[in-house]
């Protein structure tokens, strides 16, 4: 929303991948990091690359972890090791065997590279949402995965019937 105090989630559309009593954990979808791309952040970690690579950019996912990574992709692919199943349509995978599958062209078609999470501790996103400081809307692959990052935050917002133009930082009570 407008008025967001924190500038690093400042028209943020964040991909909620768990939600429990114990807090909230999501990734920031349409911030890339502008400057590295998977290729770059393969060649860092010494993993080789196929010629079937598809390379994409690298998004900051949340200012938690920053040096950490996550992939968000479709539930088509399940890594050998480790992958969170988000939903029907969602999975996330943070072990290092989705690079390297992602490097020889093997891993998901539909793939969201994060570095860093966003994280909530107990009741604090719920809190959050309360003080109109954040918009939900239903997840759609559409949006995650094919939507131009520049245009993300405005297409969620339509997916709620809400043009940005006419959202404000004050709440109201009725």
């Amino acid at each position: 929303m407008p008025g967001m105090g924190d500038p690093r989630f400042a028209h943020s559309v964040v991909f909620m991948c768990a939600h429990s009593p114990d807090g909230a954990m999501g990734l920031i979808l349409n911030k890339p990091t502008g400057d590295l791309h998977l290729r770059d952040l393969l060649e860092q970690l010494s993993i080789s690359i196929g010629a079937e690579m598809f390379n994409r950019p690298v998004h900051f996912g949340g200012p938690v972890e920053s040096g950490r990574g996550f992939v968000l992709h479709e539930r088509g692919y399940h890594s050998s090791i480790s992958t969170l199943d988000v939903d029907a349509r969602f999975a996330m995978t943070a072990t290092m065997d989705i690079l390297e599958d992602l490097a020889q062209g093997r891993g998901p078609l539909k793939a969201l590279i994060a570095l860093g999470y966003a994280g909530w501790g107990p009741g604090q996103l719920e809190g959050e949402i309360a003080q109109n400081g954040w918009l939900t809307c239903d997840a759609d692959p559409a949006l995650v995965f094919d939507e131009a990052d520049a245009t993300k935050w405005e297409a969620a917002l339509k997916t709620l019937g809400i043009d940005a133009l006419a959202l404000s930082a004050e709440a109201g009570r009725a």
